[in-house]
């Protein structure tokens, strides 16, 4: 399983008046956007590591699942959410060539919170070809707009960008630690993982 991220989010859907205003820097310099490059990767870092560990996307984009096989012949489970459409299943052959684009009246998308799925429509999803594959791609995020996405992962996502900035120069903090304030914001998002002695 491969998963792509087609479309990137542009940097017009970047919060980053948001994010000066959240770090409390000066306003009305003539250099007023000359930290706006350095913030705005501080917000893709921030976005990046929130989506990982909450596998959702924040802000809408479009993804490609490559498949070599079903995980099961009546439902493939999709690892990102929320899914706002399916835009195509499609076969391809071991030599790399479209076999078929699966009509949309074979398939439908389950929505659901944290994994949505494509579901067959009748007794299965059509088979992948032999040492083929199939492509899914969608769409996923809560919208264009930063505003779009529910409150607390944007202060999230905000804190975390702000963490980076303060700390960009330190070089201690190589230990992959997330705020606490900020894991505390995600933390009903996160996907319930339940293990055989549950």
């Amino acid at each position: 399983m491969i998963l792509l991220e087609e479309t990137q989010v542009e940097d017009a859907g970047l919060p980053i008046a948001d994010l000066r205003q959240h770090l409390r820097l000066g306003t009305g310099f003539a250099e007023d956007s000359l930290q706006d490059p350095v913030l705005g990767s501080f917000l893709r870092a921030a976005m990046a590591a929130i989506e990982g560990r909450v596998g959702k996307a924040l802000l809408s984009r479009r993804f490609v699942l490559r498949l070599s096989a079903w995980r099961d012949h009546h439902a493939q489970p999709l690892p990102v959410a929320p899914v706002t459409r399916i835009e195509s299943v499609t076969l391809i052959d071991a030599d790399g060539a479209t076999v078929s684009v699966v009509p949309a009246e074979r398939w439908r998308l389950e929505e659901d919170a944290y994994a949505p799925v494509l579901k067959a429509r009748g007794a299965s999803l059509p088979s992948v070809p032999s040492h083929g594959r199939a492509e899914i791609r969608f769409d996923s995020g809560y919208g264009d707009r930063f505003d779009a996405i529910p409150a607390d992962l944007r202060q999230a996502v905000l804190l975390l960008a702000a963490h980076y900035y303060e700390y960009r120069d330190e070089t201690a903090l190589g230990q992959g630690c997330m705020p606490f304030g900020v894991t505390s914001l995600i933390a009903r998002y996160a996907p319930i993982r339940l293990g055989f002695s549950a």
